[in-house]
């Protein structure tokens, strides 16, 4: 229960932050957009403390050790790689031409369009 009145006030907050950038309409866009900035981050720090905030920042750091465990594709890797995806596109609108066009002349000479 008490992580669900932290989420509710921590969208509070956000929405606060959100209110006060229109109510501020006459003061020079900065503390506008300080309004919303520091309602988003009084909204995260109030939502960091509840069970989904800690399993969502537990997630997060778990992604970023896995992230570093890839091994990324070298310059020249993605190069060779890159060019033959576009070889392929391109046999591949040649092929999808020719067998268009040839389609089409078959349909226009049974229906006698030609």
């Amino acid at each position: 229960m008490a992580d669900k009145l932290k989420f509710v006030l921590a969208l509070l907050l956000l929405v606060a932050g959100l209110t006060g950038y229109y109510l501020l309409a006459g003061q020079p866009v900065f503390f506008r957009v300080l309004s919303v900035l520091g309602g988003l981050a009084a909204g995260v720090a109030v939502g960091w403390f509840t069970e989904p905030g800690q399993r969502l920042a537990a997630f997060g750091g778990e992604a970023i050790v896995e992230a570093k465990k890839v091994v990324w594709p070298t310059r020249k890797e993605t190069v060779q790689t890159t060019g033959a995806v576009f070889a392929f596109v391109v046999v591949m609108a040649v092929v999808l031409w020719v067998v268009d066009l040839v389609v089409g002349k078959l349909i226009g000479a049974l229906l006698g369009w030609n």
